[in-house]
């Protein structure tokens, strides 16, 4: 069975281009350019060279060794936090304002939960020299403020959206309707492997750098290119996408998926999009999402900015509804407590989202001779006021 996207974009039964007619001119001109130009040498060679002395690839695979003995299994850490900005953010951004470059435009939207790829969508706007506005929901620029400072430090407008429950989901809605206003000069950066065909397969192609890596990495500290298990948090999910990319086909390599259960996957509070989602349409894509009887979306919940959305990418939906992905969804309280195992075992604060990964370690049968690689997607900066709190230190 195949999971590399078709001709239409489509992953299976997901993907595709549900889009307003207004939006049409945008989507075509990304579709009939977008492989042409990031397969040419000159941008490979400008993607590569950014990637190694801006972003600071590659980022090491460090074997967590107390975490290893605590959980009985061999784990790799994929240190996606040491990128510059503090995610696998970088890796996408650099190449849709590379895209951008190329298509003349001169006019940079974006969308951003956990601050994150705002960051990185701001860093490299000022390297370029490119107008930046950043759509934020109101709740997320609250428990996100530090993400917030850093954005308007490098330049960008950051624009508060106080539509819905002001979270990610929102914040893109109102990003599209700015492209839809501003069609000719703007490209808009979508963060992850979510939204209208070109994008979900534009976006794990850049993050795809990640799984390129960890083959390169592993084969150098265990004499075999793959792990038996590869675990990634999803929300939109291009962390995942990019750590999973080129062990797709490979069917030795376990791939598991770790969600947001917020207070419980039935609790009415939750992020849990493949677990608890029907098959329908957000953002231009036809994906898992959470929606009532009447195709109405569910606010989706989670301490988590970055995961709190109420949908899924549609890789993630088609990996999950053809059992190629195990998905296990991790609460609020659960994320908490395995960062804070993290990092008083192996001293490296993750990112909440990341954290919500190691919380389902526990749930995955490994033996004390397989080998395990987490995509650790991001660091713990942004989220010391979250911890701070709910910790108690």
């Amino acid at each position: 069975m195949g999971f590399e996207i078709d001709k239409g974009g489509n992953y299976g039964e997901f993907g595709g281009a549900y889009i307003p007619e207004m939006l049409y001119p945008n989507i075509r001109e990304l579709e009939e350019n977008y492989v042409k130009i990031t397969t040419s040498e000159q941008f490979k060679n400008e993607f590569s060279k950014l990637l190694k002395d801006y972003a600071g690839r590659p980022t090491p695979l460090f074997k967590a060794e107390r975490l290893s003995a605590h959980f009985g299994m061999n784990i790799y850490l994929k240190r996606e936090d040491l990128n510059h900005t503090g995610a696998h953010k970088i890796n996408n951004t650099i190449g849709q304002i590379l895209v951008a470059r190329h298509l003349g435009k001169k006019r940079i939207i974006a969308e951003t939960g956990a601050g994150q790829h705002g960051v990185a969508t701001a860093t490299v706007c000022a390297l370029h020299g490119m107008h930046c506005i950043v759509y934020m929901g109101a709740l997320d620029v609250e428990r996100q403020a530090p993400n917030v400072k850093k954005m308007k430090m490098l330049g960008a407008e950051v624009v508060p959206v106080h539509s819905g429950n002001k979270t990610l989901k929102d914040a893109t809605n109102e990003a599209i309707r700015d492209w839809i206003n501003h069609p000719v000069e703007t490209h808009y950066i979508i963060g992850s492997v979510v939204g209208p065909h070109p994008y979900p397969d534009m976006v794990t192609r850049f993050q795809s750098v990640i799984s390129e890596e960890i083959k390169v990495q592993l084969s150098e500290k265990t004499g075999r290119d793959y792990p038996d298990y590869l675990v990634a948090c999803v929300g939109g999910g291009s962390n995942a996408a990019g750590a999973y990319f080129h062990y797709l086909e490979d069917e030795r390599v376990k791939l598991i998926s770790a969600e947001a259960a917020g207070m419980g996957v039935n609790s009415g509070m939750t992020a849990a999009t493949s677990l608890l989602g029907t098959t329908g349409i957000i953002h231009g894509s036809k994906t898992l999402l959470m929606q009532d009887g009447d195709g109405q979306i569910v606010e989706p919940y989670s301490i988590s900015a970055g995961l709190d959305y109420p949908g899924v990418g549609p890789l993630h939906a088609w990996l999950a509804k053809t059992g190629r992905a195990s998905v296990y969804a991790a609460t609020d309280d659960e994320a908490l407590q395995a960062a804070l195992l993290c990092t008083r075992m192996e001293g490296i604060i993750p990112a909440l989202e990341s954290a919500h990964a190691i919380a389902i370690l526990d749930r995955i049968p490994a033996g004390r001779e397989e080998t395990v690689v987490v995509n650790l997607s991001g660091r713990g900066d942004k989220d010391m006021e979250t911890y701070i709190d709910k910790l108690g230190l």
